[in-house]
């Protein structure tokens, strides 16, 4: 990982995300930011399991990763480590935590699904996802949305491989956190996650 991606990754805002402009498996990310912040809360169980779902089905649908996947990843990394450390005293933390390596195993595995074929190589930054050319309108419009996934190379192939390989980096760049945790629930999760960074 460069040391540019990493910082970028680190210090990367929820404001600093178009998210309506990032697709997803059902549209787009214009609602990220509210599971973010729900997640983050972990106060209330119903509103977290319902976030999550809206967050993880919208990012991994059938083994394919979206343009809101990578910057996603981000956000549930830094929620996880959170999760992992309140574990112990709040029950929420404690299944969110559970549920979120869960994820995070099977973005890895997408990945490692999708390095294994031929592929493109990855955008140089991962800031370079959100070049003005490879945003989607501002303004959300089902109908044109589906005329654009109609288009023979809807997304470049390095931006669709780059969906793969940031959602990896973006994991990996909390590894030291992760080789912190002491928990003996999430150790056997946590050391499989560790395998395959």
């Amino acid at each position: 990982m460069t040391e540019e991606n990493k910082t970028y990754i680190m210090n990367l805002t929820v404001a600093d995300v178009p998210w309506h402009r990032l697709t997803t498996a059902y549209g787009r990310g214009t609602d990220f930011p509210t599971y973010f912040k729900t997640l983050w809360e972990m106060n209330d169980l119903d509103a977290v399991k319902s976030a999550l779902y809206a967050l993880t089905t919208n990012m991994e649908h059938q083994s394919t990763l979206w343009h809101g996947t990578p910057f996603g990843v981000i956000f549930m990394s830094r929620i996880l480590i959170e999760a992992l450390n309140k574990s112990q005293q709040n029950p929420i933390a404690n299944f969110l935590a559970d549920e979120l390596l869960d994820f995070f195993s099977c973005i890895l595995q997408c990945y490692h699904d999708g390095d294994e074929m031929e592929h493109a190589d990855p955008l140089p930054f991962f800031s370079d996802m959100l070049k003005e050319e490879y945003l989607w309108s501002e303004e959300y419009d089902e109908e044109e949305d589906e005329m654009r996934y109609e288009e023979d190379e809807v997304f470049p192939d390095d931006l669709f491989y780059s969906f793969y390989y940031y959602s990896w980096q973006a994991v990996l760049a909390y590894r030291s956190a992760l080789e912190k945790e002491v928990s003996e629930k999430f150790a056997p999760k946590i050391t499989a996650i560790l395998a395959v960074l």
